[in-house]
């Protein structure tokens, strides 16, 4: 017979029942340790499945954080570039059209300085939210500087646009400026 110490087998187990169907009392002990068992079987499969979940859990975590680091971890300094853009765009719009032929390289410069800038935003997934007088205000892009009644539009349309707004990707990177007409509707 097995040992005292060392989990018997079924066919161990099913020998000491007797021929009316009674378990003799080693046995019932036996049995005891057999649910001992699957319990703790049970409570280890549990728990291995428990950390596999977490592991897997983890795994989706870290490859999510890694594309939102990719995708966004440049936003700081793209925020930072932006006033680059606005100050060429406006060196860009005080230029007279008298000057243009006096300082032609000076301006060819500023405006590949431009395209290279825009190039490199788009490479990044920046891009333009360019608003048009007319358009209907949308707050999730654009930020309203003012309103002002003006005659001949509608409530919540842009009416002048001061800067340009910018997506990175799919998030508002800086939203665009914007005046707003307040008129009333009658």
């Amino acid at each position: 017979m097995a040992e005292q110490d060392e989990p018997r087998s079924l066919d161990e187990l099913a020998a000491e029942v007797d021929e009316n169907g009674e378990v003799s009392a080693e046995a019932a002990e036996g049995s005891d340790d057999l649910e001992m068992l699957k319990r703790e079987r049970d409570e280890i499969r549990d728990r291995f499945i428990r950390a596999l979940a977490d592991a897997e859990n983890t795994r989706k975590r870290a490859e999510r954080d890694r594309r939102e680091a990719e995708n966004y971890g440049g936003s700081k300094l793209a925020r930072d570039l932006l006033p680059v853009h606005d100050n060429l765009s406006r060196a860009l719009d005080a230029i007279a059209e008298d000057q243009r032929e006096a300082q032609k390289a000076l301006i060819e410069g500023i405006e590949l300085t431009m395209r290279e800038l825009l190039s490199v935003f788009k490479k990044h997934g920046i891009h333009p939210i360019d608003p048009k007088v007319g358009d209907k205000f949308d707050p999730q892009q654009h930020q309203a500087m003012f309103e002002a009644p003006v005659p001949g539009t509608k409530a919540g349309e842009i009416i002048q646009v001061a800067t340009q707004g910018f997506m990175l990707h799919d998030r508002l990177l800086r939203p665009a400026q914007v005046g707003v007409s307040s008129m009333k509707e009658s």
